[in-house]
């Protein structure tokens, strides 16, 4: 049983992008979803499962790691437009775990030592392959394909920071995982309603904004199941089944999205996700 509450955030998260693609709509209707899901499962657990309400720092760390989510979420969304999602999900969490990585190590002490950091690395080193395998295309030279992928990799590059800001947070409280919830769903619903206010007014009124709640419902409900997964499994196994969101959306991108690869993009793409895994699993052990 334990083992299928920690896999049950991998197929939340898995699912999202295959949810979004079908429920359509821009990425700011995406991102206000999110927002308005986020709110509805914080406000939920704050009144049920939370026993304080966080004051302070405990309070305004993760609610401004919150609003930098949005940030990323927001490049995660373009990029789906911009160069797919089978493309976008392996690079987008390369760098979150490339990103996070290299944040524990330089402000939270952690690989340590000598050792840590050499197989540390090397992981990101296997990432940053990894990653890059998946975007190969073997049989073609530069076209339009190309262009795009160039374009969604700046993106994925200027947004990232936003994921790196709301994993570390949690490490600078002195706070409980379900206690500093709240304010983190509560920053992703503002950070939504301030980018939509800047972006388009217009989508507030769209009827894919209100459908894409349902898909920030299950993101806030995956991130709620993954406190609940370390606190039964431990963080590490709760953290290694996690990653493997990556293969379910890239692999429902090829086969329920039908994006278009060849078979040898197909074979390369595999071989990339298996290597992103795998390097998921050392640092998690480093």
């Amino acid at each position: 049983m334990s083992i299928l509450l920690a896999l049950l955030p991998a197929i939340g998260l898995g699912v999202l992008p295959l949810l979004l693609g079908k429920i359509g709509g821009k990425p700011i209707n995406n991102i206000l979803g999110f927002g308005f899901g986020s709110l509805i499962i914080g406000l939920i657990v704050q009144l049920f499962l939370a026993h304080d309400f966080t004051t302070g720092l405990s309070f305004w760390l993760p609610f401004l790691s919150g609003v930098a989510w949005i940030v990323g979420q927001g490049g995660q969304v373009t990029s789906f437009e911009v160069m797919g999602v089978s493309r976008t999900m392996p690079i987008s969490t390369g760098l979150q775990l490339i990103g996070t990585s290299v944040l524990g190590v330089l402000f939270f002490g952690e690989w340590s030592g000598l050792s840590s950091k050499l197989f540390g690395f090397l992981a990101i080193a296997i990432l940053i392959l990894g990653a890059y395998l998946t975007t190969v295309n073997p049989e073609q030279k530069e076209d339009h394909s190309s262009s795009n992928l160039v374009s969604g990799v700046r993106i994925l590059l200027l947004t990232s920071f936003g994921y790196w800001i709301f994993s570390v947070v949690p490490n600078m409280v002195n706070a409980s995982a379900i206690s500093i919830f709240f304010p983190q769903m509560l920053g992703i619903f503002t950070g939504a309603i301030v980018y939509a206010f800047v972006k388009d007014k217009v989508s507030f009124k769209s009827r894919e904004s209100w459908l894409d709640g349902f898909v920030g419902l299950v993101f806030s409900l995956s991130s709620l199941v993954y406190i609940f997964s370390a606190q039964s499994n431990g963080s590490t196994l709760a953290f290694i089944l996690s990653q493997l969101n990556v293969v379910i959306s890239t692999l429902g991108a090829i086969f329920i999205m039908k994006e278009a690869k060849s078979s040898k993009q197909r074979r390369l793409t595999y071989i990339g996700l298996a290597l992103i895994v795998l390097a998921s699993v050392v640092t998690v052990f480093l």
